[in-house]
């Protein structure tokens, strides 16, 4: 009979050990230049929609880091708590910062506050999306201006 306080247990069966070889994968070393932007100016054409010309400018990629500058100046406090966001000096910001060189010469407010309407609409596809995504392509830019 145990002794009060003990704690016995049968003796268990040898098992035997058998040795199993994992591989554990290597981790991989990120590469963050895949994430970079390039610093070379990209030619793009574009077509104003209403007479079919169309003109050639050159851009330069826009940083993650300016672009949310641009959008932090462009977004409005009220002193009720409300926020406003005003696209269209979000799309002026972004014009200058991007076109290097186009046929007007520099892009300056200026400039910028005498185009019409269809030279305006051919630039501002050029306008990286302010909220969800990068792709200037995609752009609906009415909600941008509407805020």
């Amino acid at each position: 009979m145990p002794a009060k306080g003990r704690i016995t247990t049968e003796a268990e069966p040898d098992l035997e050990e058998e040795l199993v070889a994992t591989q554990t994968p290597e981790p991989s070393v990120f590469n963050f230049k895949k994430y970079t932007l390039s610093l070379e100016p990209e030619k793009r054409t574009l077509t104003i929609d209403e007479t079919g010309e169309t003109f050639e400018v050159t851009v330069r990629p826009m940083s993650w880091a300016k672009r949310n500058q641009i959008i932090s100046t462009s977004l409005k406090f009220g002193t009720d708590g409300a926020t406003g966001f005003d696209g269209d000096a979000y799309v002026r910001n972004c014009l200058k910062e991007i076109l290097v060189d186009a046929p007007w010469g520099r892009t300056s407010e200026a400039f910028l506050l005498t185009i019409d309407e269809r030279l305006g609409t051919a630039l501002e596809r050029l306008v990286p999306k302010a909220f969800g995504g990068d792709d200037p392509d995609e752009v609906d830019i009415e909600s941008v201006k509407k805020g």
